[in-house]
């Protein structure tokens, strides 16, 4: 597996989001066969996992814990988000974001995580206004080795310039594909010009860009693509033809298209790590073989052409439905599922 930094932290080109394994694309596979999945994608080369205290509740990042644990813990880099308001279970007084809250949330993850350190600890969305403050924590808690960098997930330009004067950003966490490259415009620039590294969450925008779906496809349950827009049925239609840009580079280079999808991501900036979510064996080779299908730099301009002239509809933010999605809090689209 190549390796790319994210701030001084080697991490391999393919990290492994791991959200899915508890909630919300459906029903997952039982935790034995996460475990095994998590362990089949580090003897694949993968050594960067993702998962957040949202994710499920904290349950999300139990199964992490037990899947890490029988893995060298000097090979693996875990990469951990605090939500920046309390979750149900956090009972101390003090404001998430002070020092105390801080440190009390991280100290509940540490022991879920069965670890002493995380790698990459990252405030998860944005709370306005108190940037430097949150980096300064940060800061203390690199030096104390509690976490050995952090970062900001979907900040603004301005966030994260305020907050990397203070202690250096190590890594931005944002949605980035070829159906959400709004980040182009300041945030990926930003990040080059800083020297900041870049975690792609929904790479393959919740596997639209897999071209395993379509307008026919039933999504039920708990699964998130009930409700986001570029899952409803016309869109499906009118999205076509991005499907048939990746089928047919996909074809050309004997790959698949979910494989065209993230080796796309990869040519964006050499800092770029993305982190499919991947619950089948067959995924889990699949997307991390993706790290091995190279575009020439004339193939990554034509496709970003062709993508320039088309027109995306719907997104992950466009949520309706929302009944349908019992017992979830939405934010930015993300629908976390107790």
């Amino acid at each position: 597996m190549k390796k790319r930094k994210l701030g001084n932290l080697e991490v391999s080109a393919i990290g492994m989001g791991c959200m899915g394994f508890t909630h919300a694309y459906g029903e997952g596979p039982e935790e034995q066969e996460g475990v095994r999945l998590v362990h089949k994608a580090f003897e694949l080369g993968c050594n960067f996992f993702d998962t957040a205290e949202m994710y499920s509740y904290f349950e999300n990042e139990e199964f992490v814990g037990k899947a890490l644990r029988e893995l060298p813990r000097d090979k693996v880099v875990i990469s951990d988000k605090f939500w920046p308001e309390k979750l149900p279970g956090h009972t101390f007084a003090e404001d998430k974001l002070s020092e105390a809250g801080i440190r009390k949330t991280l100290e509940g993850q540490l022991q879920r995580l069965g670890t002493d350190y995380i790698d990459i600890y990252t405030e998860h969305q944005m709370r306005e206004g108190n940037e430097e403050e949150v980096a300064f924590i940060m800061g203390k808690l690199i030096k104390e080795g509690k976490i050995r960098a952090w970062g900001q997930s979907s900040p603004t330009a301005e966030q994260i310039r305020k907050a990397h004067a203070v202690t250096p950003i190590a890594a931005i966490q944002s949605e980035y594909s070829m159906m959400a490259r709004q980040w182009e415009k300041d945030v990926l620039p930003l990040c080059r010009e800083l020297g900041i590294g870049y975690v792609a969450f929904s790479p393959m925008a919740n596997g639209f860009l897999s071209g395993k779906y379509n307008a026919q496809t039933e999504f039920k349950g708990d699964d998130l693509r009930t409700v986001i827009t570029r899952f409803s049925k016309e869109n499906m239609n009118r999205n076509q033809p991005l499907i048939d840009l990746i089928t047919r580079y996909a074809a050309e280079k004997h790959c698949t298209p979910a494989q065209i999808s993230l080796a796309w991501d990869l040519m964006a900036y050499e800092s770029l790590v993305p982190i499919p979510g991947m619950r089948r064996e067959e995924r889990v080779i699949e997307n991390l073989g993706a790290a091995d299908v190279e575009l020439t730099a004339d193939e990554y301009a034509a496709i970003t052409a062709e993508l320039d002239r088309l027109t995306v509809y719907g997104d992950r933010t466009g949520l309706t439905n929302l009944a349908s999605v019992p017992e979830s809090t939405i934010d930015q689209g993300e629908v976390y599922k107790k």
